[in-house]
């Protein structure tokens, strides 16, 4: 299969967690030991062998998907089924890295019992190592479910964009009294039994309060220095996408320039007849 092809053509690096498969105890003993945890986004075989080749300990499957994949306005239209496909995909590719994925909006709000079957889904169906679903106090009933089936679980607090209609957009979170709300909302997914939990848009003195607090690493995306890891959406990270870029964002790459430089030369070269030339050809014999 493609995945297969794909595990074989790479031979991964260690980062700063040792292990040849990570493991949720490694994400423990990562903070115990206070080494620092890398994350990205990843929607496909070729880009998730790439980043498990690079040492990227943890790949999300992310519903932000329906953004940078699928061209929609917000996360909330993806489906069960769209998410399958694509965390499948980055399963199947990977040998190292912990595979997340994002249970879509719809899919485990109503009770715990639909969260169990949405999760349970998700690692039968996709081969993931666990899921994601946003929230805090008012989800730690369905993350203890889940957690008690048998599936881990990484927790997202502070902006959570599956709620972004009601927080009023992409809003920091987390400012003034409402810290103690975000305090609340770690406090509730780590007893609940999240291995990990992503915090989103917040000031970096509270998210870093926040990762002094907790005894579950704290992977942070918009939310400073002093949390356990980053994550990044990579197409932001690497310059795919060419429009607005938040200010958490580093561009370490300019893959959106070099694409549209490398496509336009190709455009010149089928209309100018040069390529194919007899290098790219096949002779009779």
């Amino acid at each position: 299969m493609w995945g297969s092809r794909l595990r074989g053509t790479y031979t991964h690096r260690m980062s700063g967690i040792d292990a040849s498969r990570v493991r949720t105890r490694h994400f423990a003993q990562a903070k115990a030991e206070g080494l620092k945890i890398s994350a990205l986004t990843s929607y496909d075989a070729l880009t998730a062998a790439i980043f498990d080749e690079a040492g990227i300990d943890l790949l999300l499957v992310g519903d932000s998907a329906a953004n940078v994949v699928l061209g929609r306005e917000t996360t909330l239209s993806v489906t069960i089924e769209e998410m399958i496909t694509m965390a499948r995909s980055v399963a199947e590719a990977t040998r190292r890295a912990f595979v997340v994925v994002d249970l879509p909006f719809g899919s485990y709000e109503t009770s715990a019992a639909q969260a169990v079957d949405t999760a349970v889904r998700f690692m039968k169906e996709s081969g993931v190592a666990g899921v994601k679903l946003e929230g805090g106090v008012e989800v730690a009933p369905s993350i203890r479910r889940i957690v008690d089936a048998g599936i881990p679980v990484c927790a997202h607090i502070g902006f959570t964009p599956q709620s972004e209609h009601s927080l009023g957009g992409p809003v920091i979170q987390g400012r003034g009294a409402a810290a103690e709300k975000l305090l609340a909302d770690a406090l509730a997914v780590q007893e609940a039994g999240a291995f990990a939990v992503v915090i989103e848009m917040t000031p970096a003195a509270i998210a870093a309060q926040v990762t002094a607090e907790l005894n579950i690493p704290v992977i942070g995306i918009g939310a400073g220095a002093g949390t356990d890891g980053q994550i990044l959406v990579w197409q932001d990270a690497f310059g795919l996408n060419r429009g607005h870029k938040a200010r958490f964002v580093r561009a370490y790459a300019t893959l959106g320039e070099q694409l549209v430089a490398a496509a336009r030369q190709y455009h010149e070269d089928v209309i100018g007849g040069q390529f194919p030339s007899a290098a790219e050809s096949y002779e009779d014999n």
